[in-house]
């Protein structure tokens, strides 16, 4: 995911996506575990991700408070 096309998303769009990601975190999780988990880089990037869009709703919130 580029931080590109997160930037163009809105606030509930985003919402959205941190749900899904953090699901998808969550089920790797288990794979992993029960050691069904192939691509093992995949957690990585989801993690990533998740950084990235928790980053761009820090900045919009950040920018809200400062221009108020």
């Amino acid at each position: 995911m580029l931080i590109g096309d997160i930037r163009t998303k809105s606030d509930d769009e985003l919402g959205d996506e941190i749900i899904s990601l953090k699901k998808e975190a969550f089920n790797l999780r288990f794979q992993q575990a029960s050691g069904q988990l192939e691509n093992t880089s995949r957690m990585r990037q989801v993690r990533r991700d998740i950084a990235k869009v928790n980053t761009v709703i820090n900045e919009r919130r950040r920018d809200a408070t400062t221009s108020s």
